[in-house]
């Protein structure tokens, strides 16, 4: 998938003119990509369209102007675009209750050897960044990488549409199960296609 690149991002105070007309299309994408893996786990897969809006986002939020700090933005957020042979998600850990959320992430210590996509007969991991490790307890944010055996655009949605592709969650605190059909298996494909 193509990295967003410099010449692709618009200065903040132009972002800002067309924001109103941007965010809600960038919305339906990111609403089409969103996958809930149970109660508490949300998925948001990512592409070369939600990395960019979640660039110019930070470059409003933080008036960003000056090119290192736009560049070291590009360079973080295109960590988030899958490479061939795998999708990428933002992990979303959601506990309405505050207090509810920090005994669930304590307790859901070791949650990276506990997530995979279940793909056909088989299971991969899930791959994390480690840089977000903690021995004590998960962040409520996480990034993964799935990989997808090898499988392209229409293996992945002749698999999908016989529903054999799902997330799936087996830590002792946490289990959980969401097929991957329909619209976001379509988007999914897309990115196995590089689109």
């Amino acid at each position: 998938m193509k990295p967003v690149t410099l010449k692709e991002l618009m200065p903040w105070p132009q972002y800002e003119i067309l924001r109103p007309r941007l965010r809600p299309l960038l919305i339906a994408e990111k609403e089409r990509r969103r996958l809930a893996v149970g109660e508490h786990l949300t998925l948001l897969f990512e592409n070369g369209q939600t990395v960019w809006y979640q660039i110019e986002e930070m470059i409003r939020a933080e008036r960003i102007e000056a090119e290192d700090a736009l560049r070291h933005e590009i360079d973080t957020y295109n960590e988030l675009l899958p490479r061939p042979g795998e999708l990428t998600a933002t992990l979303l850990i959601e506990y309405a209750d505050v207090k509810e959320r920090d005994a669930a992430l304590r307790a859901l210590v070791g949650l990276e050897r506990h997530l995979w996509i279940a793909i056909g007969g088989r299971r991969e991991p899930a791959r994390f960044d480690h840089r977000q490790f903690d021995p004590d307890r998960v962040s409520a944010v996480q990034f993964v990488r799935f990989p997808t055996g090898g499988l392209d655009a229409a293996e992945f949605q002749a698999h999908a549409a016989a529903g054999k592709i799902a997330i799936e969650a087996d830590h002792p605190h946490l289990q959980a199960r969401a097929p991957i059909q329909g619209p976001i298996a379509r988007a999914l494909a897309g990115d196995l296609r590089g689109d």
